[in-house]
């Protein structure tokens, strides 16, 4: 049985949880329903809906992360905060060995569901032509390319990938077109080379800031 300390009591649609605040406490559903949801690009996609029994924010506590998902009522529902004391002293019964298998798994899970929503959520023309393109690494820029080109990402080809959630500054230059764009981009996953995986290695990446003129020339492009 869980150690719950107190209940707290939502109408429906109001938030229990809400993505990328902090915070570490963890919820089990007692009556009525809630939804995890994530927004990706302003839009809200549905990861899952609990019921009775059934525990949430506990990635916030194993992984030390910020909250990776929106909680919110369905109906009239109860939730119980378990006691964080009692949680604390199950994990620290675990070997250490054990404790940092455990955040490993829950790093990798929530690296994989941004990925696999981030991938669902595309609804962009994409195409497999080869582009050359620099980006900036550090103090230096690097060449590579893509094969992968939408108007809201691309694919960077390369064995050494920035880091997920990096921001750096990509130069891509699609041909007849006289200047290169310079669009900000932010890493979505990364695939090193060693990693095993049948996959090819390199990054993925989804443009932050890029200019309504090259938003609209990539968009004939890819047309």
């Amino acid at each position: 049985m869980l150690d719950v300390v107190s209940e707290e009591i939502y109408q429906d649609g109001e938030i229990i949880i809400e993505e990328g605040t902090s915070g570490d406490w963890v919820y089990v559903v007692q009556e009525g329903k809630v939804e995890i949801s994530k927004t990706i690009g302003g839009k809200k996609f549905v990861m899952t809906t609990l019921g009775p029994g059934e525990v949430f924010g506990e990635l916030s506590f194993l992984g030390g992360v910020e909250r990776t998902a929106t909680a919110r009522a369905i109906g009239a529902t109860s939730v119980g905060i378990i006691d964080r004391g009692f949680l604390d002293q199950e994990f620290n019964r675990l070997s250490s060995d054990f404790r940092t298998i455990l955040v490993a798994v829950v790093t990798r899970f929530k690296q994989l569901a941004d990925r696999t929503i981030e991938f669902s959520s595309r609804q962009e023309t994409r195409t497999q032509k080869t582009l050359s393109l620099s980006y900036e690494d550090k103090a230096s820029f690097v060449d590579a390319y893509t094969e992968d080109l939408s108007n809201g990402g691309l694919f960077v080809s390369t064995g050494n990938p920035l880091e997920q959630g990096e921001q750096f500054l990509l130069i891509l230059q699609p041909p007849d077109l006289p200047d290169p764009m310079k669009i900000k981009c932010e890493v979505v996953w990364a695939r090193a080379e060693g990693e095993e995986t049948d996959s090819p290695n390199g990054m993925g990446v989804k443009f932050i800031e890029i200019t309504k003129e090259d938003k609209e020339t990539l968009k004939k492009y890819l047309a």
